[in-house]
């Protein structure tokens, strides 16, 4: 009886066992939707598994049900699931960004974060397409510690300054840009949809690039197919429509009369305006020139991979009208992209890469006293856009420069076409175990087109912009061409386990071109544009017409490299640099440069005190020193040209020949640029807090600056000289938390802050000084360079209140424009009972003292929400948009004028007659500090169930608003605007706007 029931006992276990043992299969993904090859899927506790098949699909045999499945590949987030029964798996994985981002491109290579020992910052993929910039600098605005971005215009397709840790030269202060190894100049070429990653080179390890480095490396790395992946496709597009973010208080037709009539009267005259009830709201101009404006973009992407090769192609369309005359300002690219990698053997590989870029602008004057807003701001608003008779309004009466707004864009005709074509090829062999060799050969032409045509017109008596005689055109044809030769050998090794080294030794051919043709002409047959051309004037005068050849540029660089890396167990880290350039825009005597850099750092967590830690992850110090040079002058400034213009008379005819240029100075030399940095990574609570800190100096020598000389010596310019010094000193924080909840729920945030000092320490010119920058009519230069201030700072007279009173101002220092009761009192600095040119002081500087951004994403299921905000603290900006002519509208706070005794210690009265109160002073000096909501975006990707009956992978929907709001004191359009200027930046005579934009746009992968 025992034995059977043990027989029956174990029958039914095997049974039960049997109906507890199933197969499973499935497929693995990204989440795009892509198949994933080569994962990795184990039975937890057990030796059963498998790896994906090509197209990600996978078989396990007799799996328990309730058994844990483990998936993991390199790169994604470790995934586990419980069996519940045979259904298909459809797994999708995560990509481990924190792991990832660990990989960052360095000079000539990569190097996982870890091992780094500079000061890098990385953007990747994710963080661009949340933005949905249309130029790349939008990507980096508030995004990255230490990198500040100035938006020089508003404008479709208008271009940004880009300065990483302050401003280190009077000169050319832009970065070295890299596309795939690839030099540009013009980010607007590029498609922002086509980025893979960002990184950012901070500190002395730029070096490694020599000389075009001294202001940073903006290393861009492109997306690429995958080995072994299908064909992909995507398409992402998004439509929308832009405006403006708000439009500055001027005086309606009323205010605007009762405020002229007041001003004129004080200035002796008869009162214009006899019927002011009459008057009404009148015509805001702002209304008439500012559009919501539409805007589109579309890319489409190809990508795959073989057991050998990877490919991608993309195309992209973007067209974007201007908030100001609408399509009159109209920027439109087109983009195409391809790549190819192909490993001939396993040791042999190369890298292709190719891009395609037109686009074409429609430009309106902006940010001058001739441009669309400066005239919208001090427009009349008692006149109408049109007459009586159906033409456009004539605003005489005020000033020269000020015209009807929409007169002046219906009559404008200025377009850019550009095309740029850029390659790059690269070959790599490893041989000897440890050795390998590389050739890189990179190439750009680029073709840029400009037409500006000038009708017949009139706009009002006295104008500027009349054209009464012929009609005019200038057309332009430029060409640029460079190319970049590399050859590098490299050797890497690794000696018991525990001393890793690498080697590099390299040499660098560059050069750059350019011809600038083009001529105007004059007396064309008609208004009509078609009808403008050379051919058709009556004369034509050649940009050659001089000396018989268009001007040209040709610019050459030479450079040997080498870089030592080592590292013992992974923890005690050293590199250094060694790079000789050599550069035809100096003489013989000072033609090659040599510049070291180095940099140390210690893992400290991976010491025993800190190898258990449960707080303390990840802790790394490093530091770095180096010096770099900078050689971005114009070519052959060491030689003195004959490329300028001079006017002689020959039989009593005048005659315009050629004649001396600017004066060449063989002993100019390369500037140096001494960089400190030292900073540490750390990582806490699980890995989910990352901090990164860094303090930096910056210290720029013999900087090449044009001295200002005297117009009698009857040259072209003066010599660029070795005359100054430069000091940007500060902090960088950046926090980051990552947190993933559950499998429905992550959130992410991060924050940065960059504290600067800038302070100009020498300048070597007769006065001690530079200036630039303009403000009002016939004034000094506002902005300075000078020892003892930021570079660029704003000089003019400081005040104190308003005059109340005649007695007031017998007993005070006046300029010699004599005051009267209302007017703006100055200080007299130095108490010799005058205001002159020696009572200006420091009014500010347009240099902020701290920039910060901070970032949010929340993912919740199939719903993804990211908002993204940036700030700017300390820095100013002269407000230089008004006419102040007694006829031209004004903003609002005219209405607080002065008007008679204890009225007012802060506005002065209106008049008609002199005064000073146009002089710059810190009157028009006003606080330039924001916080920009920049991005907020809702989207809803729909989960693989709703599309598993279709041939989709993924799709994604979303809403997102642009620059939503801006918090700051300032009264003009936009704070964050400057025209990039080192000496004259931050001064706004109306710039564009950037535009708030409401976009729809959808993510779709097959």
């Amino acid at each position: 009886m025992r034995q059977t029931f043990l027989k029956i006992l174990t029958f039914l276990c095997v049974a039960i066992a049997s109906a507890q043992t199933v197969q499973v299969s499935g497929i693995v993904q990204d989440n795009s939707g892509v198949p994933i090859p080569g994962v990795n899927v184990v039975v937890v506790n057990t030796s059963k598994g498998a790896v994906t098949d090509f197209d990600g699909g996978f078989s396990i045999a007799n799996v328990e049900v309730g058994a844990t499945l483990s998936f993991s590949y390199v790169g994604y987030v470790t995934k586990t699931l419980k069996v519940t029964d045979s259904s298909k798996l459809t797994v999708t994985m995560q990509e481990d960004l924190a792991q990832l981002n660990e990989v960052v491109v360095i000079g000539y290579g990569t190097q996982t974060k870890k091992e780094t020992t500079g000061a890098v910052s990385v953007v990747g993929s994710q963080d661009i397409e949340a933005l949905k910039p249309q130029r790349i600098e939008q990507a980096l605005q508030g995004q990255v510690a230490g990198v500040n971005i100035t938006t020089q215009s508003g404008s479709p397709g208008g271009g940004a300054t880009i300065s990483i840790r302050g401003i280190s030269t009077n000169g050319d202060n832009r970065p070295l840009i890299l596309v795939d190894g690839a030099r540009i100049e013009d980010l607007s070429v590029l498609n922002p949809n086509d980025i893979e990653s960002i990184n950012i080179l901070k500190d002395a390890t730029a070096g490694i690039y020599g000389v075009q480095a001294a202001n940073g490396v903006i290393l861009i790395k492109t997306k690429s197919g995958r080995k072994e992946m299908p064909l992909t496709v995507e398409y992402n597009a998004y439509g929308g429509f832009q405006q403006t973010t708000r439009k500055i208080p001027v005086l309606n037709a009323t205010e605007y009369a009762l405020i002229v009539n007041e001003a004129l009267a004080a200035g002796g005259n008869e009162p214009p305006y006899t019927n002011i009830a009459s008057l009404g709201e009148g015509t805001d101009w702002q209304d008439q020139v500012f559009e919501n404006a539409a805007i589109q973009n579309h890319n489409i992407r190809l990508s795959g991979g073989g057991e050998k090769s990877t490919y991608s192609y993309s195309g992209g369309f973007l067209t974007q009208d201007g908030i100001v005359g609408g399509s009159a300002s109209n920027f439109t690219r087109f983009t195409n992209s391809a790549n190819y990698n192909l490993d001939f053997l396993k040791n042999f590989k190369l890298v292709t890469g190719i891009r395609i870029t037109r686009s074409n602008k429609r430009n309106l004057p902006e940010n001058s006293n001739a441009s669309v807003l400066f005239n919208a701001l001090n427009m009349n608003p008692t006149l109408g856009v049109r007459d009586a008779n159906g033409d456009y309004t004539i605003a005489d009466g005020l000033g020269a420069e000020v015209i009807n707004p929409i007169a002046q864009i219906d009559d404008n005709y200025n377009r850019t076409k550009i095309f740029r074509l850029s390659g790059n090829a690269s070959l790599s062999y490893d041989f000897l175990d440890h050795f390998s060799v590389q050739t890189n050969i990179q190439f750009n032409y680029s073709e840029v087109k400009g037409k500006i045509f000038d009708p017949v017109a009139f706009f009002g008596s006295g104008k500027v912009f009349n054209v009464l005689d012929e009609a005019t055109v200038t057309l332009s044809d430029t060409y640029y061409r460079d190319y970049l030769f590399d050859n590098i050998l490299k050797y890497e090794n690794t000696f018991g386990d525990v001393h890793n080294v690498k080697l590099m030794l390299g040499s660098s051919i560059s050069k750059e071109t350019g011809e600038f043709k083009g001529g105007t002409g004059y007396g064309l047959p008609s208004n009509d544009p078609a009808d403008a051309t050379l051919e058709n004037a009556s004369r034509v005068q050649l940009f050659n017409r001089n000396t018989g050849r268009y001007p040209t540029f040709d610019s050459r660089l030479l450079s040997y490299f080498a870089r030592a890396q080592y590292d013992y167990k992974g923890k005690y880290l050293f590199s250094a640099v060694i790079r000789r350039d050599g550069s035809s825009n100096f003489g013989p005597e000072n033609k090659f440069g040599y510049f070291p850099s180095g940099s140390i750092g210690w893992v400290a967590s991976d010491e025993n005190f800190l190898k258990d830690s449960k707080t303390i992850n990840f802790l790394k110090i490093r530091g770095s020193y180096g010096i770099i040079g900078n050689s971005r002058i114009g070519a052959f400034r060491y030689l003195s040209l004959l490329n300028g213009e001079g006017t002689y008379i020959f039989n009593n005819q005048e005659v315009i020949g050629t004649a001396s240029g600017a004066i060449g100075n063989p002993e100019i030399k390369w500037e140096k640029q001494k960089t400190l940095d030292i900073g540490l990574d750390m990582k806490l609570a699980n890995n989910k807090i990352s901090v990164t800190a860094d303090y930096f100096k910056r210290r720029t020598e013999d900087l090449l600056v044009v001295p200002q000389i005297s117009g009698l010596l009857g040259v072209g310019g003066a010599p660029y000289v070795n005359g100054g010094v430069v000091e940007n000193e500060g902090a960088e924080l950046v926090l980051g938390y990552t947190n993933t909840f559950s499998n429905d729920l992550k959130l992410s945030v991060n924050y940065n802050v960059t504290y600067l000092r800038n302070e100009v320490k020498y300048v070597n010119t007769d006065t001690g000084v530079l200036e630039g920058g303009a403000f009002g009519i016939g004034q000094p230069a506002p902005s300075r360079m000078e020892a003892g201030h930021a570079l660029g700072y704003f000089y003019g007279y400081q005040t104190d209140g308003i005059y109340q009173t005649q007695d007031e101002i017998n007993n005070s220092a006046v300029t010699n424009v004599a005051p009267q009761p209302g007017d703006i009192r100055f200080i007299d600095q130095n108490n010799d009972g005058v205001i002159n040119e020696d009572d200006k002081v420091d009014l500010g500087n347009p240099i902020p003292d701290a920039t910060m951004g901070i970032n949010v994403s929340l993912d919740y299921k199939n719903f993804d929400f990211s908002a993204y905000a940036f700030a700017s603290v300390g820095n100013d900006i002269v407000r230089n948009y008004e006419n102040n002519n007694p006829l031209t509208n004004s903003t609002v706070y005219r209405l607080r004028r002065w008007t008679g005794p204890g009225t007012t210690n802060e506005y002065p009265r209106v008049t008609g007659g002199a005064s000073p109160n146009a002089l710059f002073s810190d009157y028009y000096v006003e606080d330039g500090s924001f916080i920009r909501l920049q991005n907020i975006q809702f989207g809803y990707s729909f989960s693989d169930k709703v599309l598993e009956n279709t041939k989709i992978n993924k799709l994604r929907m979303y809403v997102s608003a642009n620059n939503l709001f801006t918090l700051t004191k300032y009264s003009g359009y936009d704070p964050t605007a400057s025209n990039g200027a080192p000496i004259g930046g931050g001064i706004d005579q109306g710039f564009y706007p950037s535009a708030k934009t409401f976009l729809f746009g959808i993510n779709l992968k097959f």
